[in-house]
């Protein structure tokens, strides 16, 4: 039994004591005065009583009642209700008010409104003041206090004549029972009567309709989010106008708590003074008055729940987890199905007449329901997990958190992982575990109602019915009897509180009631106390949980194959038969990744433990310890599957003998995983450690013996077997029985079993926690969260605190100087830590614990010692057989820097290397070594994965591509130990991510990097591995002293002289035949007589060169040296001008090649002869040179051969330049400043050279560029988007396609005459100027000048740098990617925009060609003109000049634009140190990159092939050649590069230059030729630009494993293949088949091309014939002649190739061009090709097969044609072709029809071969035949391709040609 109530209060308004406008509450009286012992009285009462604060009020309001929650410091929550109501103030109090100068002035305007002034005089009006009646209560009988409080109040404003002391007396003596239902009828004695009903279960909540109301007011949503942030210990406040409300909502959301209880700080209504509370760090549920809402804006973390308007507001940095899937959407759609019953039915056709809706009170108790299962489901099985550590005196109960995650499959889960670790769930464990105590609904629900919720979970209408069931339940506890007797309470009447009160609330006398307590109290002594009876029973445990969703966890999903391979595995090992354990090792690491094989693992070892099997020998402990290792690896910290906890006692078990006395255990080999280091995984051991020996501890004197040493991992099989927790609950049914010996006995029996198990655990935790060799302190750098206990503490901090708390712990908790720190130590403290919190919680006596203590540092130090001696005998142990190193293959003149050291090279993110997508084997990870040359990084090793077989594996890049190198630290994948690793990145597209093997020493390591670093950067470019190969001067000579930045001309010209007396007279290069050495003799020097294959020819040609005598004898060696150039050949091949004087020039030449800077004066990057206008003296280049940046001035670099416009290029102009160039032109004042006789020489320099072109004669006014509107722009797409889309101004719609270089043709006359010839060329400018949109900005061109600009975006070279970083890290991304697969590789490549880039070069030189082709010369001068500039002008000419796209023209090209006009090879390749900080920036790659896309659109117009462009990126950055090497000539020069003597070159056999070595190479093999190479001698290409038509170059993404990158050429060729012998058994030669794999094999090489098969097939026959085998390049120039002498089916005209072609114009793109013949609709090959003036030929990939004809074809000569009859035929073309008139000539010899263009033409168009002839056959006209003939001049000749059509002249000459055609073929 218990009070209703312990208090009666009555409090009233009084004033401020600091003079506030705001009163405050004052206790008039209060009954009893004396505290209760057992509950004193509540402080603070009077603010609750008014919430929002005391005031006085200007009419009378009506009574309110509500009921606060106060609790106190013993968490007991009291219930205080407070009725209020309004008495007239009293003098005192309104002097008060008015005493303040805040008054208050009550006006009533017309409306009756009350509008409060502050500063009006007193009011005539009366003020009311409140009075409150305040009951206390322990206890929550929310309706007995408003009756009882409203009957108080009743008798004193109805006066009845009810004596009201004796009412409150009666009120404080009344007692109720507390729970069991019962009902108690109360009346105090005012001719009342009220029932009291208890609730059956005090543990279930009672709600009433509070959360019915709640979802009402927030709905479903809103209130499931706050359901789970309450359980997450979120902030929740709750806002409404009504106190009644708040306090509802608030018991509301704590009854869908349960069975957990909420331990924060709850307070449902909270007064305004205490607002400040809101801040607080802790969780709260708080309700606040509507009225404060502003007050709680600025809480950053407080979820905001306003009741009235419906809303929840989560504030941005709070994150609430949902509830795990599927219980989220099951639980949200019971609630749809309580709440709106209608929503099923909504759609129904024909909706049931009425469905009941239950009553609000019911619905309660449904949706109540719903909650109640979903907790059910939430925590089913949880009491499997608690772990009984103390049975007395008091139950002591944990909860393996991790193992309940891990077995529910939730261990990802964020909603449960709070939840479990919350203080809800810690109050829950501790009330809920105990095995012994009464139970209630959940405890049912959870342990027998699992398998129903399951079952249920997809029929609406039976979880419907079973909540509806729970319900009824839940209903039922509350209101157990139907309502049997009737509340008779006396309330006041209507509109009471309006009367005048007769008199104020009476002072009651204190005595009386004093009095009346007192009997009550004497009364109470006498009887006996009321002890509640529970019935207690064991609680059930449910069935065993289950995963919420059971889940296939993808590939490792363990089938029962996979476990049994895992048990063979290990019987193998135990049975000593290593080698197959060793085959299937690889599937057992790669099952292992699955929790069943781990659990198999585990059992199976166990096994062999319990039969004795422990000792094992080496291989066996090395097999064992592998697994175990591969086994936790996968653990997390938490251990959720028992996994390690599994192997803790066969660590300690497994052990080996190392020597007589001395044993190495397995846990000295497993150290390195973090689970170790976990203090959480170590206290649920013990405690599953403990729980098993107390259980053990009273079986065993029940029923004798069972052996304790059953672990924690296993599962008791046998069912009759009692849990730990049946034991529990006995014992504690037991304990009141026992006598108080017997139970001391009991408990110091317990104590010591905790005791002895925490010494066990301090043993255990020494050998995992202190490494093998204690030196090494790398263990504990690896795991500092050893000893962060007290972070892992459950603190009572929320969320958005734990963070910033967990790092301010004291700092020796990590291990901050763990280099210094002493091992023992730091194992010493995290044990102790761990002692004294699961001493203290399992109650073992100080006593104990300080005896321990004392323990823990003897037991390390012991252990310390035993390991030392382990260390030292394993380091004697021999070393397991490690592969033999695989020294790599060097370069004739590398050099071994440092010798291999092992690493394990381990995958890179590329899925085809680790047998990824593209098939084939795991080749990575490989075990192996990592070598470093002068020259290259070069891994060599074996595949760890014995599956593969014996591949070798290698991988490597020179060591000038290195960019970026990072030290890492990374998983062995043989060993599973962590290592330090290297991750060294190339720009040639490896990545070599190694982990270096445990006998490499850190130093060895470090010497590595020092010396990679070394060679890579060099001081000086002599270092490097181009200049050091062979060099003649000794190793060890100083470096030369820092280069003078500017050294004088003296010493310049010294240096040019003598380098050019050595090539005096070689003006001129042409080539002798070269032979290359056979491969036998590689690597020595070549024989005297073929020492040099280029030979100089004397012969001068006078009209080129004519060295005047204007120049000085000493330059004009020095000229002779510059002649020969590559830039001085290709301008005399493109005609630009003579070598001369300004005393002979030629005038008729437009330019000239002038040698002002060959001394490199003027500009330093520029070459020594430059081309320039003819007009323009040497003296005034100076002058122009400074208006441009590094004075790069604009030269002409190559004129069209058809338009004669001419392309120049420069740097960007300085500021002052553009300011200068175009001002209006005035005459130069005499003080003229230099800068502006600069701008104006420039502009003479430019008007030279617009004056020095052709000129259309028509000049009708000009249309410029510039003009040009943006409309226009984008009608022809290469320029809307290229340039700025600026001036608008008005033009034709011809603007688009002119700028194509297209002639737009007017409409034609009346009279059907031609258009006027003016329109057919519209006025161009002369010359367009491309320059960077922000140099040119503002600049408005003066209308008469005859340049323009084009001001063009592009982007920098800095973004070239770091779009390239980009472009490395999508291929080859270095580590596994998130989501397999090509998209994340396709994202991360848009993300680098390479391509972007691309498309934008591309663009502006498609844009460039089309003005050079339509006779508009430009100026390039982007940036410094030496990179942008570079690409632009050197893809210009490729695209426009055919020369440039052969072998020797594009050498020429690159020679020219790239190294004479100083692209700075080696700044941007960052060669040596000095460029270290300026990183990589390939725009020679990137340039290589669009001439491969290029490429790829018009295959037949290249005679390089794509491995070219490769074979130049790859070693432009290598520096395996002096070619791309230093910035410019100048340098170059200096450093006596250009120029070398005969004497130099005997001594030295190896290349210098890239261009000598493909030169040889060439001459040897055909892998530099394009077989498709078919080219059209005026063609200009003009390639598609858009993204969409780029392709990512397989230079960045292919690579070869087997040998390394293939661009070494000496090294990737490897042995030859032995050849087939006949097996010494007799049996049948072995097949030469082989397989070959993607990313280990270089396909090229195992599978060549059809022509390259032959040609080698060809060598090899010759060579066995002993003749000396041929030239590759004679024999196929051989038979390529012949194909074009004798029209073979497969030929085509003019210009020859193997492939079939007929396509429309202008584009030759790759690709299969079938046309639909004649005949039906079979697909055909086109055999002719009409040249006629329209059509370019294309190519197409099949080769029609050959015929008899043409095997001997090939040696027949065109003398020897033999012609049996000829004559013209009309023939019609393929499939939409016209019909053409062609010379046919009938070949009986070789049994053949050719035909020609004419009678007289050599090259045969085409040929039908008779052998494919069926018939011939009279034929009819078709459309486009010609008109004037007969219509039986038509014959059809049918072959077994493709029906011919043909006409004759005349009848008679058809039928001439049908005779002879059949005669021919019956001859045959």
């Amino acid at each position: 039994m218990a009070r209703l109530a312990d208090y009666f209060v009555l409090v009233a308004f009084g004033p401020h004591p600091r003079g506030s406008v705001e009163g405050q509450g004052q206790i008039l009286q209060r009954f009893p005065e004396k505290d209760w012992e057992d509950n004193p009285f509540p402080q603070g009462i009077e603010l609750f009583c008014q919430p929002s604060g005391w005031q006085l009020c200007p009419e009378r309001n009506p009574p309110t009642f509500f009921v606060a929650v106060l609790t106190d410091i013993n968490s007991e929550r009291h219930y205080c209700a407070c009725l209020t109501f309004w008495e007239p103030a009293e003098p005192t109090q309104e002097a008060v008010c008015t005493a303040n100068a805040v008054e208050r002035d009550e006006e009533a305007d017309e409306g009756g409104q009350v509008r409060l002034s502050p500063t009006a005089p007193a009011p005539p009006g009366q003020l009311f003041a409140p009075k409150t009646l305040v009951l206390v209560s322990r206890l929550d009988h929310t309706e007995v206090f408003r009756n009882s409080l409203g009957l108080i109040y009743a008798i004193h404003v109805e006066g009845l004549n009810v004596c009201l002391e004796n009412v409150i007396g009666n009120l404080l003596t009344c007692t109720v029972p507390l729970a069991g239902g019962s009902q108690r009828t109360i009346s105090l004695g005012a001719g009342d009567r009220q029932v009291i009903q208890t609730p059956l279960a005090d543990s279930l909540p009672v709600s009433r309709c509070s959360v019915a109301l709640l979802f009402r007011q927030l709905g479903i949503t809103n209130v499931l989010s706050l359901f789970c942030a309450a359980l997450t210990e979120h902030k929740v406040l709750f806002l409404s106008r009504s106190y009644q409300r708040l306090a509802d909502a608030c018991r509301g959301l704590l009854a869908l708590l349960f069975p957990l209880r909420y331990s924060f700080t709850y307070v449902p209504i909270l007064p305004a003074q205490l607002l400040e509370v809101l801040s607080t760090p802790t969780p709260f549920i708080i309700g606040v008055n509507a009225a404060f809402q502003a007050e709680t804006q600025e809480l950053l973390d407080v979820i905001i729940a306003d009741l009235d308007g419906g809303t929840v507001t989560v504030p941005e940095c709070v994150h609430i987890p949902p509830l795990p899937e599927p219980l989220q959407s099951q639980t949200h759609s019971a609630l749809s199905m309580v709440l709106d019953p209608e929503l099923e039915l909504a759609d129904l056709a024909f909706p049931p007449a009425t469905t009941s809706t239950s009553s609000l009170k019911m619905q309660d108790k449904e949706l109540r329901a719903v909650f109640l299962r979903l907790f059910a489901q939430l925590l089913q099985g949880y009491r499997w997990c608690l772990h009984i550590v103390r049975i007395h005196p008091e139950p002591v109960i944990r909860f393996h958190k991790a193992a309940f995650l891990g077995q529910r499959g939730l261990v990802e889960d964020d909603f449960l992982m709070k939840v479990l670790e919350g203080m809800a769930f810690a109050g829950f464990v501790s009330e809920r575990g105990v095995p012994y105590r009464p139970t209630d609904l959940f405890d049912e629900l959870v342990a027998h109602e699992v398998a129903r919720m399951r079952a249920d979970e997809n029929h609406p209408q039976r979880v419907l019915r079973h909540v509806q069931e729970l319900a009824e339940q839940l209903y039922k506890n509350e209101n157990p009897y139907p309502a049997v007797a009737m509340h008779k309470v006396q309330r006041p009447g209507e509109a009471s509180h309006l009367r005048r009160a007769p008199r104020p609330f009476p002072r009651l006398d204190e005595g009386t009631v004093q009095w009346i307590v007192d009997q009550a109290a004497a009364k109470m002594q006498g009887a006996p106390p009321a002890v509640k009876t529970e019935r207690k029973t064991t609680v059930p445990s449910g069935p065993p949980m289950t995963a919420i969703l059971e889940r296939c966890s993808g590939p490792h999903v363990n089938s029962a194959r996979r476990l049994e391979v895992v048990r063979n595995c290990i019987s193998y090992v135990f049975e000593g038969k290593m080698l197959e354990a060793k085959k299937l090792l690889p599937a057992v690491l790669r099952a292992l990744k699955g929790r069943a094989a781990r659990r198999c693992l585990a059992q199976e070892l166990h096994l062999h433990v319990q039969q004795n099997r422990a000792v094992l020998d080496h291989q066996q402990f090395d097999f064992v310890v592998r697994m175990m290792n591969c086994c936790l690896q996968d653990c997390t910290s938490l251990d959720e599957h028992g996994i390690a906890a599994a192997l803790l006692p066969l660590v300690t078990a497994f052990c080996r003998k190392l020597s007589p006395g001395v044993t190495q255990f397995a846990y000295s080999c497993v150290q390195e995983h973090v689970v170790w280091s976990t203090p959480q995984f170590w206290e649920a051991m013990f405690y599953g450690d403990v729980q098993t020996h107390i259980r053990a501890l009273y079986l065993e004197s029940s029923e004798g013996s069972v052996s304790p040493s059953q672990e924690v991992g296993e599962v008791q099989s046998q069912e009759d077997e009692r849990s730990a927790l049946d034991v529990a609950s006995e014992q504690r049914r037991l304990w009141p029985t026992l006598s108080r010996e017997k139970q001391q006995e009991l408990v110091q029996k317990e104590e010591s079993t905790v005791f002895s198990q925490a010494i066990h655990y301090a043993n255990r935790m020494s050998y995992l926690l202190l490494p093998l060799d204690s030196s090494k302190s790398r263990l504990l750098r690896e795991r500092a969260g050893l000893g962060d206990l007290e972070s892992a503490s459950n603190s009572l901090v929320t969320n958005s605190m734990a963070g910033s708390m967990a790092e301010s712990y004291d700092t020796e908790s990590g291990f901050e100087d763990a280099e210094t720190c002493d091992v023992a130590g730091t194992v010493v403290r995290f044990i102790n830590r761990f002692v004294d919190k699961v001493c203290t919680e399992s109650g073992v006596t100080s006593d104990h614990l300080k005896g321990l203590h004392v323990m823990v540092p003897d037991i390390v130090q012991m252990h310390i010692e035993t390991l030392e001696a382990v260390h030292r005998e394993s380091k004697r142990l021999p070393p397991i057989q490690k592969p033999k190193l695989l020294r790599p293959r060097l370069l004739p003149g590398e050099e071994c820097v440092l010798d291999g050291l092992r690493v394990y090279l381990l995958p890179d993110g590329r899925e085809e290397g680790a047998g990824g997508s593209g098939g084939g084997p795991a080749l990575l990870p490989a075990e192996g070594a990592v070598f470093l040359t002068t020259y290259r990084v070069i891994f060599t090793g074996m595949p760890t994965d014995p599956l593969v077989g014996e591949q070798v594996v290698v991988r490597s890049f020179p060591v000038a591509a290195l960019t970026k190198e990072k030290r890492i630290s990374v998983q062995t994948p043989v060993d599973q130990l962590l290592q330090d690793g290297l991750q060294l990145r190339s720009c040639t597209f490896q990545l070599l991510k190694m982990a270096f093997d445990e006998e490499v020493g850190s130093d060895s390591a470090e010497l590595f990097r020092k010396q990679l670093h070394k060679l890579r950067y060099p001081p000086d470019i002599r270092g490097t591995f181009a200049f050091t190969l062979g060099s003649t001067h000794a190793p060890g000579r100083p470096p030369r002293p820092a280069k003078d930045k500017g050294p004088s001309l003296r010493t310049l010209s010294r240096n040019l002289v003598k380098n050019a007396k050595k090539t005096i007279g070689r003006q001129y290069v042409t080539r002798k035949k070269y032979n290359p050495p056979s491969w036998e003799h590689r690597g020595q020097p070549p024989p005297e007589d073929q020492e040099d294959e280029i030979s100089v020819s004397e012969e001068l040609d006078p009209s080129t060169l004519t060295p005047s005598s204007a120049l000085k004898p000493s330059d004009r060696m020095t000229m002779s040296s510059l002649v020969e150039r590559a830039c001085c050949r290709d301008y005399q091949r493109l005609g630009l001008g003579t070598l001369s004087s300004s005393l002979s020039r030629a005038k008729s030449e437009p330019f000239r090649i002038s040698p002002v800077n060959r001394m490199y004066a003027i500009c330093r990057s520029y070459p020594g002869l430059l081309i320039v206008p003819q007009s323009i003296q040497d003296n005034a280049l100076q002058r122009v040179s400074r208006c441009y940046r590094q004075n790069r001035f604009p030269v002409v670099c190559w004129r069209s051969g058809r338009s004669k416009a001419v392309l120049l290029r420069s740097g960007g102009l300085h500021g002052k330049g553009v300011a200068g160039l175009f001002k209006a032109q005035s005459a130069p004042s005499p003080g003229q400043s230099q800068a502006d006789s600069g701008s104006l020489e420039q502009e003479k320099y430019l008007q030279a050279v617009v004056s020095s072109m052709p000129r259309y004669a028509d000049s009708s006014g000009r249309n410029t560029l510039s003009g040009f509107s943006s409309a226009h722009m984008s009608s022809h797409g290469k320029w809307g988007s290229v340039r700025a889309s600026g001036h608008s101004g008005g033009l034709g719609a011809d603007v688009g396609s002119r700028l194509a270089g297209r002639d737009v043709l007017s409409p034609p006359q009346a009279n059907g005459a031609p258009p006027d010839p003016g329109f057919l060329r519209p006025h161009r400018a002369a010359l367009y100027i491309i320059g960077d949109k922000a140099q040119l900005k503002g600049v408005r061109p003066d209308p008469l000048q005859q340049w323009e600009l084009v001001p063009i975006e592009v982007f920098e070279v800095r973004q070239v740098k770091a779009s390239f970083k980009k472009l490395l890290k999508a291929c080859v991304p270095g580590c596994p990617a998130a989501e397999p697969g090509p998209v994340s590789f396709l994202r991360s490549l848009e993300d680098s925009e390479w391509l972007t880039q691309i498309h934008k070069l591309l663009q502006i030189s498609v844009l460039v060609v089309e003005l050079l082709d339509s006779g508009s010369s430009v100026l390039v001068s982007l940036e410094d003109g030496w990179d942008i500039t570079t690409q632009v002008v050197s893809l210009v000419q490729l695209l426009s000049d055919p020369f440039y796209r052969t072998l020797e023209g594009f050498r020429l090209l690159v020679e020219k634009e790239w190294l004479s006009f100083g692209h700075r090879f080696s700044h941007r390749g960052a060669h040596t140190l000095a460029g270290q900080s300026s990183g990589f920036t390939p725009v020679f790659l990137q340039f290589l990159d669009c001439v491969h896309q290029v490429h790829l659109q018009f295959p037949m117009e290249f005679e390089f092939s794509q491995f070219y462009l490769k074979f130049l990126g790859y070693h432009h950055a290598s520096r395996r050649f002096r070619t791309f090497l230093l910035d410019s000539d100048y340098e170059r020069i200096e450093l006596g590069l250009l120029y070398e003597e005969k004497g130099e070159r005997r001594a030295q056999p190896a290349c210098r230059s890239v261009w000598e070595y493909v030169d040889r190479l060439s001459k040897r093999t055909p892998v530099f030729y394009n077989y498709t190479y078919a080219p059209e001698d005026t063609e200009v290409l003009r390639p598609y630009s858009n993204v969409s038509n780029l392709k990512v170059w397989d230079f960045y993404t292919e690579e070869t494993l087997a040998e390394g990158p293939p661009y070494d050429w000496e090294l990737a060729q490897g042995p030859p293949e032995p050849p087939e012998e006949e097996r010494p058994d007799g049996g049948a030669p072995q097949s030469r088949r082989r397989v070959v794999w993607p990313c280990c094999d270089s396909r090229p090489r195992v599978q060549p091309d059809a022509i390259s098969r032959l040609l080698e097939e060809l060598q090899r026959l010759e060579t066995e014939l002993g003749r000396p085998p041929e030239r590759w390049k004679d024999t196929w120039d051989r038979v390529k002649a012949a194909q074009r002498l004798e029209g073979r089916p497969d030929g085509r005209g003019a210009p020859s190739s193997l492939l079939v072609s007929s396509v429309p114009h202008h584009r030759r793109s790759l690709g299969v061009y079938l046309q639909e013949g004649p005949v039906g609709s079979t697909l055909s090959l086109s055999l002719d090709s009409d040249q006629s003036s329209g059509s370019t030929t294309s190519s197409s990939r099949q080769a029609a097969r050959r015929s008899t004809s043409t095997l001997y074809s090939q040696f027949q000569t065109a003398e020897s044609e033999n012609r049996s009859y000829e004559g013209t035929l009309y023939k019609k073309g393929a499939f939409m072709k016209p019909w053409k008139a062609r010379w046919f000539v009938l070949d009986k010899t070789k049994h053949q029809l050719r035909y020609y263009d004419h009678r007289v033409d050599t090259e045969c168009k085409g040929v039908i071969d008779l052998a494919e002839v069926e018939a011939v056959a009279p034929g009819t006209p078709t459309m486009g035949a010609p008109k004037t003939v007969d219509e039986k001049a038509f014959f059809d000749v049918k072959t077994t391709r493709r029906v011919y059509n043909f006409c004759a002249q005349d009848v008679p000459s058809a039928q001439q040609w049908v005779d002879r055609i059949q005669s021919c073929l019956s001859d045959a």
